[in-house]
């Protein structure tokens, strides 16, 4: 599990159809083989790491089903280790199960802090205004809700500390839901 709270972010060194290679930031110091490390909000398992860099292998399913197949050497990505049983819980939970992928159609100008991404039809039903939602694996609020769109407002930290400072229009972001509200909507419907 992962709180969506970014510890650092990192460039590929390079990415093959089954392989992601990332910088291994220094703190991530008690990382071992197995270790769950939350990659743009997908959980990977580490299979190889030295003092530079860490190596995990990815699912085809998972490249297809993620914005991860679309990195390039040099792209950033946001990395998270897993929340250990006696930390700190600050985000909310962040599974590291991306459902879909958004794409960006309005970034922060300078007169707005609006960060909007047009939802998956699929993922819109799971959503609630000042809700929970994970974009890359940022944990963040929903300020608001429009149709299949949803916005939320980012403080500069955010901007300066995760990739979603650098997004353009067109950029694609993984999207995972709030597991709770998922939950919630499912019983719902059961009954």
């Amino acid at each position: 599990m992962f709180t969506g709270i970014i510890e650092s972010t990192a460039k590929v060194l390079n990415i093959t159809n089954s392989s992601l290679y990332v910088e291994r930031p220094i703190f991530f110091d008690d990382i071992r083989i197995g270790s769950s490390i939350c990659v743009n909000g997908v959980c990977l398992s580490v299979i190889k790491f030295d003092d530079e860099s860490m190596s995990f292998y990815v699912l085809k399913e998972t490249m297809n089903k993620s914005s991860l197949g679309l990195l390039k050497q040099g792209s950033k990505v946001n990395l998270e280790r897993a929340l250990k049983a006696d930390g700190r819980f600050e985000g909310h939970v962040v599974q590291g199960h991306t459902e879909g992928v958004g794409e960006v159609t309005q970034i922060p100008d300078g007169e707005s802090e609006v960060l909007m991404i047009q939802m998956p039809k699929e993922l819109s039903k799971y959503c609630v205004q000042k809700g929970s939602i994970a974009l890359d694996g940022v944990s963040l609020t929903i300020a608001s809700l429009d149709q299949d769109s949803v916005s939320v407002a980012l403080i500069p930290h955010t901007l300066e500390n995760t990739t979603l400072g650098s997004k353009k229009i067109g950029d694609k972001v993984n999207v995972e839901t709030d597991v709770l509200g998922r939950y919630v909507r499912s019983e719902a419907v059961a009954q």
